[in-house]
């Protein structure tokens, strides 16, 4: 019986270790983005960012959303994360919409 015990207890203490602190952040970008192509450079360049494990961007809500191991990377670096490929990044309060601009030509094509 403490053999089964001390093994459920080291099961569940190698579980709990394991477990990871996967979390979501919406960021909207500067520039805005207007077509696949700027979708599609952000999408390449981020997935390169330690701890990022998801990406998905909405052009017409204009939000960039991650999803990311807390444990390798923090919202600050996945910001800095931005500014390799010459965006920049903000995190989008609760509620909060970002309408997009008019364009002429994207300029990442």
């Amino acid at each position: 019986m403490k053999k089964v015990l001390s093994l459920l207890i080291m099961a569940i203490f190698a579980l709990s270790a394991m477990a990871k602190d996967i979390q979501t952040v919406v960021v909207t970008t500067t520039p805005q983005m207007h077509c696949e192509n700027c979708e599609n450079r952000i999408k390449n360049n981020l997935r390169f960012e330690k701890g990022v494990k998801k990406i998905e961007t909405n052009i017409e809500q204009q939000t960039v959303t991650i999803t990311y191991d807390a444990d390798k990377t923090t919202v600050e670096q996945l910001l800095k994360g931005f500014e390799k490929f010459k965006y920049s990044a903000r995190v989008l309060k609760d509620g909060e919409t970002v309408e997009a601009e008019e364009h002429e030509g994207c300029e990442n094509m």
